[in-house]
């Protein structure tokens, strides 16, 4: 069983750029900071995209491994976008594997797993927001996860990056490496196939 609590990283092992140990620590502080605000939202979308929370927590913690080896001695600000295009090239990789293995593995029978513990239920969440509204906001919510998996998916990675996670329209095409007008594009198209299933809430 994994958890995103034992995810460690080491900017000594490959630095992006010279540094002293002092910058290093408030670097390592500051990425350490970023990757803990954005690791349960990261965990959803990984989820929601693959379905099962083991490949999900996998594909978060290469993610994250990934983005600080690679992006830590990049300018803050371009962290989210940044972190955001390796995550979804790691669930691309996560669903190209799939098929290969579907190609065989269709023919077995799968057996469901009894689940234990829910490690995203484990990561602190700083917009929880409160127990009253989360057990009035359930129903929805099912409905929501539900109506994203259905969704293709440029248009559930671009609805989550977009409405879930904040960004705006140029960062959220520098993360999925295209045009604004096919992050405008792909919203669009998002909301309205969300909109029928969300109708009672909306």
């Amino acid at each position: 069983m994994h958890s995103s609590a034992t995810l460690r990283y080491d900017l000594s092992i490959d630095p992006p750029a010279p540094m002293s140990h002092v910058d290093q620590r408030v670097r390592l502080a500051a990425l350490d900071a970023f990757l803990r605000q954005v690791e349960r939202r990261a965990l959803r979308m990984a989820e929601l995209a693959c379905g099962q929370r083991e490949d999900a927590l996998d594909i978060v913690q290469d993610a994250m491994l990934s983005f600080a080896r690679r992006y830590a001695g990049h300018p803050q600000d371009e962290w989210p976008p940044l972190f955001h295009r390796v995550l979804d090239n790691r669930i691309l990789d996560h669903h190209r594997r799939q098929t290969v293995r579907g190609r065989w593995l269709g023919w077995l029978s799968p057996r469901g797993e009894d689940d234990e513990t829910d490690p995203l239920a484990q990561v602190a969440d700083h917009h929880e927001p409160g127990p009253l509204r989360r057990m009035a906001d359930e129903a929805m919510l099912d409905t929501l996860q539900t109506a994203l998996r259905a969704l293709p998916h440029r248009q559930r990675q671009c609805f989550l990056l977009r409405i879930w996670e904040g960004l705006d329209v140029a960062d959220t095409a520098r993360a999925m490496d295209c045009s604004e007008g096919s992050v405008k594009t792909h919203l669009s198209r998002a909301l309205a196939r969300l909109r029928e299933p969300l109708e009672p809430w909306l």
